[in-house]
């Protein structure tokens, strides 16, 4: 006789153990032998933020019985002895805040590009969260960020250390399954350590030899907020590459081009020095931000620099 399932969502996973909320409270479960062997090998078989079914037992334990498909997710590749493999960080989110400083380190904006490429692909709603304003003026923060929203992408100006929006940031974290996620040193958990007051989350600090930020976040976990809603502390990333996205795709990818390219002369327009290109044109007109366009033909060409 098939066991009774309940719906749960994983919101931690370490070495094997899932956790699994439930409306009978969390559980922590293992995986079913059935599941692992239809997926061998399949290091993302089941990630936080996935929706599942289990079968609770006494001792708030269980088994995952069945795992739902995905609706969305953010993926990474990750270097290995064997290769490069696809890691999957987070299941279904809602949104992605996208947590770049302003300064130390200074930003990496095609890695920002790279990460709303992927929210554009996925169908995930991104929010860039300028941090660390408290470094620089509000015009220089501006002036790296304005860009984006002039794009129609929400952007939010804080600082860790002052408090700045931080209650703006909870706000819009309400409700929602969101991952904060960026380059390491961001400010991504001292972020998330006023969002929830309480955690209490290791901060890492900036390497002195490469001016990048020190890995701390270690376990995947979604941490449930007060207002409704779970939050997942990602690690911080000093790479990111793009996956399974073809390079004659990536103008569809950018909404400040994906409009022009059916007015450009020729239908398999590379926007670099072709007749008649619409494209290129608008970032003549000044159309199209410069950076912007440097970092498509960037991407275009299959560099891996952020």
């Amino acid at each position: 006789m098939k066991a009774a399932t309940v719906p749960g969502l994983i919101v931690r996973s370490q070495s094997g153990f899932f956790t699994v909320q439930t409306d009978q409270g969390e559980a922590v479960c293992h995986l079913r032998g059935r599941l692992k062997r239809a997926a061998v090998g399949d290091k993302n078989l089941a990630v936080v933020g996935d929706r599942v079914r289990v079968s609770l037992h006494s001792g708030n334990s269980g088994w995952i019985e069945e795992i739902e498909p995905r609706r969305c997710a953010l993926l990474r590749t990750a270097p290995t002895p064997q290769g490069e493999i696809r890691q999957t960080l987070l299941a279904n989110p809602d949104q992605l805040a996208l947590v770049f400083a302003c300064s130390q380190p200074a930003p990496r904006m095609r890695m920002l590009d790279r990460f709303l490429i992927i929210c554009e692909k996925q169908g995930i709603s991104p929010l860039i969260v300028a941090n660390k304003i408290d470094l620089v003026d509000q015009e220089h923060a501006r002036q790296l960020f304005d860009r984006y929203a002039a794009l129609g992408y929400d952007v939010l100006y804080t600082s860790a250390v002052r408090g700045d929006h931080v209650d703006q940031l909870r706000q819009r974290l309400a409700g929602k399954i969101s991952g904060l996620t960026g380059p390491s040193g961001a400010g991504k958990t001292s972020l998330l350590n006023l969002v929830r007051p309480g955690l209490g989350l290791e901060v890492g600090g900036i390497s002195h030899a490469t001016r990048r930020g020190k890995h701390t976040t270690v376990v995947r976990q979604l941490f449930p907020l007060p207002e409704g809603g779970y939050v997942a502390d990602l690690p911080g990333l000093r790479s990111l590459a793009l996956w399974d996205i073809q390079p004659h795709e990536l103008d569809g990818y950018f909404p400040e081009m994906r409009g022009l390219v059916a007015a450009c002369q020729f239908n398999n327009c590379t926007h670099r020095g072709e007749p008649g290109c619409a494209v290129r044109a608008a970032v003549d007109g000044n159309k199209i931000h410069p950076a912007r366009y440097e970092s498509y033909l960037r991407l275009r060409a299959g560099e891996t620099d952020d």
